[in-house]
C-alpha cells in the first residue's frame, strides 16, 4: 500500500511540471494590459502552473475558472488569447482604464458565466460571437464608450439573467429578448427600445424582486410613474453627463436579492456582497490571507471595527443550487465546539458563494513553525502540545459528536489557527460538503494536499474518518519538526521526500535530535516528543482500519492506552518495512528533483 502511495503521488506531481498553456495566455494577458513591475508581481512565465497565482482560482484539475482583477488601474489592453480559456467561468476587470476593443475571441469561452468589464474605456462594438456563450449569466458593461447595435446574438442566451449596458454609445432597437430577462439597465445610450411590451425601457434595476407583471407597466401609466419616470431619467441624463466630463466613481451594485437584509441561520448572518466587497477593500490582493483548494481568504473590517476572514469560495456548485449551499452552511453552523473556528455569516450572489468567520490574530501553525517574522515569537513546547490536543478534540467532535459526522479531508497545519490565546481552531471543516466532488477521475476527487493524503484516499477517492486521522499524525510530525510534509530539497541529500518517511528512518536509526525543530533550541521534553511521534505514526499507518480513531488519539495524547499500541505497531511496522524494500527493489525509485517545493494541492491553488 505505502509503494502504491507513493506511485500515486509521482502522477499528480510530474502533471504540475509540464507545460501549461493557460498560464502562457494568462501571461500574456498580463502583458497586453501593461500591469506594472508591482501588479501581478507572482504571474512569472517561468511558473508554468497558474493556479497559484494571485486573483487566479482553478478547479480540482488545475483549470482556471476565475479571473477577478477589478481597479487595478492597468490601461491596456484586452488580450485575445484569453479566448483560449475554456474552462474560465468569471472574468471580472471592471474598474480598469482598459482601452481597445473586446476581443472577438471571448465568443470562444465555452464555459463562461460572468463576464464584467464595467467602467472602463473600451471602444468598438460588442462583438456577435458573445452569442456563441451559451453558459453565460451575467454580462456587466456599463460606462464605456462601447458603440453600433446590441448585437441580435444576445438575445439567443437562454442563461443569461443579468445585462448591464448603461453610459456607452450603443444605437439601433433592443432587443425584445433582453427585456424579458431578470435585471437589465440600458439608460445614457441613444437606444431605441421598440418593444410592445408594457415593460420599464431602459432598466428596471430599481424593481427589487425583478418581475415585470402587467400592474407594473399600469403603474408606469399613472401620473406617479410618469413623475417617478422623470426623475430616473434626470438623474440618469446626470449621470452620464458626469460620465462624459470624465468623473468617474465606484458604484456598488448587489445582485437580486442582495440587500441589506439579514436571513439568520441559527446565529448566522446573510452579508450583502457590497459589505463584503468594502470590508476587504474590494477584495484586494493586499488583503490575503492565504489561499487554498477551497478558495482564497481575504482579512476584513466590518463597520463596526470588528476584523473578519472571508473565505471566496470555489468548485461550489452542488445539486441544488443555492438550497443545497445553505443547508450545508447551516450544518457547519451547527457543529459549535471551542476547539473549531465559528462561522458567522455567508454571501450568496448567481457567481459567488462567500463564507465570513472572526480573524484568528495569530494566524495559522504552519505560519508561526516556518513562515513567521524574526521578533516574532516562536511556538514553544508546551504550546505546540496544547495545539496538538486541541486539534485532536476539534476532530474528535466532528467525528464522534456530529449528526451527520462532518469528514475534513484537508487536515493540516495551514488549516488549523490560533487565536489570541494561541488555542488551536480547527478551519475549513465541512467545505468539501459545499462542493461538487462528483468527478471522474482520481485527481479531481480528491480534495487536499500531497504529503497529508492518506493512501487509500489518494488511490480510490474515497474518504472517511481514519483518513482526517491520517492528516492529523502528519500534522503531528509538522509540529515536532516544523518541517514541511513534502520536501524535496531533501532529495539533494539523498533522503526522503516525505516528511513521514524522513521521521521513520530517523526513529528507526533512533536519531531523536535530528527530527526535532531546531527553532526549538532544545527546550523541550524528549520523553513528551518521543510520545508525540508515536501518536503521529499510529496515526499514518498505511491500512485504515489500523489507525486508531481520534476519540483514541486523544487519550493517547492524554498518557492513556499508548505504550500497548506502539509496541503493536512496531511489529507491524518491520514487516511491512520488509515487504516495501523488496517492492523497492523491482521498481526502482528514481531521483526526480524537478518537483516544485511546495506541497502540491489537488484541490487547486492554495
Amino acid at each position: 500500500m505505502e509503494f502504491v502511495y507513493r506511485l500515486c503521488l509521482v502522477i499528480p506531481l510530474l502533471s504540475v511540471v509540464l507545460s501549461d498553456w493557460q498560464g502562457d495566455a494568462l501571461y500574456d494577458m498580463k502583458i497586453k494590459l501593461n500591469a506594472t513591475g508591482n501588479q501581478l508581481s507572482d504571474w512569472n512565465q517561468n511558473q508554468v502552473n497558474p493556479c497559484t497565482w494571485n486573483s487566479v482560482i482553478c478547479d480540482g484539475s488545475n483549470n482556471v475558472i476565475q479571473v477577478t482583477l477589478p481597479s487595478m488601474g492597468f490601461n491596456g489592453i484586452l488580450s485575445p488569447r484569453i479566448g483560449q480559456l475554456q474552462y474560465l467561468n468569471v472574468l471580472s476587470l471592471p474598474g480598469n482604464k482598459i482601452t481597445g476593443e473586446i476581443p472577438k475571441q471571448f465568443g470562444n469561452l465555452s464555459s463562461l458565466t460572468s463576464l464584467i468589464l464595467e467602467n472602463n474605456q473600451l471602444t468598438g462594438e460588442i462583438p456577435s460571437s458573445l452569442g456563441n456563450l451559451t453558459k453565460l449569466q451575467i454580462l456587466i458593461l456599463s460606462e464605456n464608450n462601447l458603440n453600433g447595435n446590441i448585437p441580435d446574438s444576445l438575445s439567443n442566451l437562454s442563461s443569461l439573467n443579468d445585462v448591464r449596458l448603461a453610459f456607452n454609445d450603443l444605437t439601433g432597437q433592443i432587443p425584445d429578448r433582453l427585456f424579458r430577462i431578470a435585471k437589465y439597465n440600458f439608460t445614457g445610450n441613444n437606444l431605441n427600445c421598440g418593444t410592445k411590451l408594457e415593460l420599464p425601457c431602459a432598466s428596471n434595476l430599481s424593481d427589487a424582486g425583478g418581475s415585470h407583471h402587467s400592474e407594473l407597466g399600469a403603474v408606469l401609466g399613472s401620473i406617479g410613474g410618469a413623475l417617478a419616470l422623470l426623475i430616473v431619467a434626470g438623474v440618469a441624463l446626470f449621470l452620464w453627463k458626469r460620465k462624459r466630463r470624465g468623473y468617474r466613481r465606484e458604484v456598488f451594485v448587489d445582485v437580486a436579492g442582495e440587500d441589506d437584509r439579514r436571513i439568520a441561520f441559527g446565529q448566522l448572518k446573510r452579508f450583502a456582497w457590497r459589505e463584503l466587497q468594502i470590508a476587504t477593500d474590494s477584495f484586494s490582493e493586499k488583503n490575503i490571507l492565504g489561499q487554498g483548494g477551497f478558495g482564497k481568504v481575504y482579512k476584513g473590517v466590518l463597520p463596526d471595527n470588528t476584523k473578519i476572514a472571508v473565505k471566496r469560495l470555489t468548485d461550489y456548485e452542488s445539486p441544488g443550487g443555492e438550497a443545497a449551499f445553505l443547508r450545508e452552511v447551516e450544518l457547519i453552523s451547527v457543529a459549535v465546539h471551542r476547539n473549531l473556528l465559528k462561522l458567522i455569516g455567508f454571501c450568496t450572489t448567481p457567481s459567488e458563494r462567500l463564507l465570513v468567520y472572526p480573524f484568528m490574530q495569530n494566524l495559522s501553525v504552519a505560519y508561526r513553525l516556518r513562515d513567521f517574522k524574526p521578533g516574532e515569537p516562536v511556538l514553544d513546547w508546551p504550546t505546540r502540545k496544547r495545539v496538538a490536543l486541541g486539534t485532536a478534540r476539534g476532530l474528535e467532535y466532528l467525528h464522534e459528536h456530529c449528526n451527520p459526522k462532518i469528514i475534513h479531508r484537508d487536515v493540516k497545519a495551514a488549516n488549523v489557527l490560533l487565536d489570541e490565546d494561541f488555542e488551536a481552531v480547527v478551519g475549513d471543516f465541512g467545505l468539501a460538503k459545499l462542493v461538487d466532488v462528483r468527478k471522474s477521475s482520481v485527481t479531481t476527487q480528491v480534495r487536499g494536499t500531497m504529503g497529508h493524503i492518506a493512501p487509500e484516499y489518494l488511490s480510490t477517492g474515497k474518504s472517511s474518518e481514519r483518513t482526517d486521522v491520517f492528516g492529523f499524525g502528519i500534522t503531528l510530525l509538522e509540529l515536532v519538526t516544523g518541517q514541511r510534509a513534502i520536501d524535496f530539497s531533501r532529495l539533494e541529500e539523498e533522503d526522503d521526500v516525505l516528511l513521514l518517511d524522513h521521521v521513520k528512518k530517523l526513529v528507526r536509526e533512533k536519531r531523536l535530535d535530528a527530527i526535532i525543530d531546531r527553532n526549538l533550541n532544545k527546550n523541550y521534553d524528549i520523553e513528551e516528543v518521543e510520545k508525540v511521534i508515536q501518536v503521529a505514526l499510529l496515526c499514518t499507518q498505511a491500512t485504515p482500519e489500523d489507525r486508531p480513531s481520534m476519540s483514541e488519539v486523544v487519550r493517547m495524547l492524554e498518557g492513556e492506552g499508548l505504550a500497548e499500541r506502539w509496541e503493536e505497531w512496531q511489529q507491524v511496522e518491520v514487516n511491512r518495512r520488509e515487504e516495501y524494500e523488496r517492492l523497492h527493489r523491482r521498481f526502482d525509485w528514481g531521483d526526480d528533483s524537478i518537483y516544485n517545493q511546495d506541497a502540491i494541492e489537488l484541490s487547486g491553488g492554495r
